[in-house]
């Protein structure tokens, strides 16, 4: 393009951003209709605007397709973020509960010694209900 408007300019004739802008989206492939007009609507006044808008949209498909070939769509699932892997076998992190081993503090079960029953003061509904022994 700008050869061709280099030697235009040579010769006399004036080129105008808009004829460029123009001859620019006339360029774009029969398949690419739809972005043809989405770049005609983004109303560029000059042709300057749009080669770098384009030149943005190209870095950003090359890095998409970079992106891509390092894991294909459907090749391998993310790894998960709390799970790691010790000898082959998955072992989630500390933080999270081991059911098979009790845990620390008051824990969330409904059974004795959980306010449902004798441990706490459970039977008793307030303490006017009821006398202290001294």
């Amino acid at each position: 393009m700008f050869r061709i408007t280099s030697q235009l300019n040579l010769c006399g004739e004036k080129i105008t951003d808009a004829e460029m802008l123009e001859k620019t989206y006339s360029t774009f492939h029969a398949n690419n209709v739809v972005l043809q007009t989405q770049y005609r609507e983004k109303g560029f006044q000059k042709y300057s605007e749009l080669i770098s808008c384009l030149l943005v949209a190209v870095q950003n498909n090359e890095l998409l397709m970079k992106n891509h070939e390092l894991r294909p769509t459907g090749s391998a699932p993310f790894p998960e973020v709390n799970v790691s892997l010790h000898n082959g076998q998955e072992l989630k992190e500390t933080h999270h509960a081991n059911r098979s081993v009790r845990g620390r503090g008051r824990g969330r079960g409904r059974g004795r010694g959980c306010g449902y029953g004798y441990g706490r003061g459970g039977r008793f509904k307030n303490s006017h209900s009821y006398k202290k022994w001294d």
